[in-house]
């Protein structure tokens, strides 16, 4: 198969999974599913799309990409569905739901669309980074730091925020522990650092097609920092803790875990 037909293949697979997400937020309440079905689905289609336009054989650079693939959408997408089981939900989608008001079934179906088509964008840097050609690297070790270094620190950063919720005691508080206490949104800072790993698998000299690897790391800044991730959760933090958000936004910078 080729890299067109894999992408073709995969546009409408991420939207066919997007459509099923939206189906079941809608049936079962919980929005967090959204999230799920995203992470794996962009995996799952990664891994696959790699498969495919790499002759049905995974080895490897195909076989590094789609290894990192996987084990991202796993960590990510696992702890996005026990958060959601246990009840947790995303504010920004109740937001979402009271602004939409009566049009929130097909509000959510265009906007969840609007999602695949972002899942694609990352699908086509995960092959474009398959397709270089040259030999394996100090590019792929770089690539594997990174993403493994990326994965762990969002794991860490999930890891705090959520026994920071536990504990009943913080329940008017703001998370400012570990690496909270040097970034509004660590979990979001890792979560971009990952992709930062196939512009440093894909790009290389005799092939201009790796620079496409960098529409990655670019989107995902752009999303979490400016559009779907960031303002729509300070928002409702300033909505629901007042004062105390507002001393923590004053204090720690939102993105980058720098002190202030």
């Amino acid at each position: 198969m080729t890299i067109v037909t894999a992408i073709v293949v995969a546009a409408v697979s991420l939207s066919l999974v997007m459509a099923l997400a939206w189906w079941v937020v809608i049936t079962s309440g919980r929005s967090g599913w959204a999230d799920t079905f995203w992470s794996y689905g962009t995996g799952l289609v990664g891994v696959a799309a790699v498969w495919w336009a790499s002759g049905n054989m995974l080895e490897g650079r195909a076989l590094l990409v789609a290894a990192l693939l996987a084990l991202w959408a796993l960590r990510l997408g696992t702890h996005i569905a026990r958060r959601t089981l246990n009840g947790g939900d995303d504010p920004r989608y109740a937001e979402l739901r009271r602004d939409w008001g009566e049009r929130y079934r097909s509000q959510l179906f265009v906007f969840l669309q609007i999602q695949a088509a972002a899942a694609l964008v990352l699908v086509l840097a995960v092959l474009t980074a398959a397709g270089n050609p040259a030999p394996l690297g100090v590019g792929d070790v770089l690539g594997i730091v990174i993403a493994l270094f990326a994965i762990a620190g969002e794991a860490v950063s999930d890891a705090q925020l959520s026994a920071f919720k536990a504990d009943r005691a913080n329940a008017a508080r703001v998370c400012d522990v570990g690496l909270w206490s040097v970034s509004r949104h660590p979990n979001y800072f890792f979560e971009w650092l990952y992709w930062l790993a196939y512009p440093a698998i894909g790009i290389g000299l005799g092939y201009p097609w790796g620079w496409l690897t960098l529409l990655a790391p670019v989107m995902m800044y752009w999303l979490l920092v400016h559009v779907s991730g960031i303002p729509p959760l300070e928002a409702h933090m300033l909505r629901s803790r007042g004062d105390r958000f507002g001393a923590y936004q004053k204090r720690v910078r939102a993105f980058w875990p720098i002190p202030k």
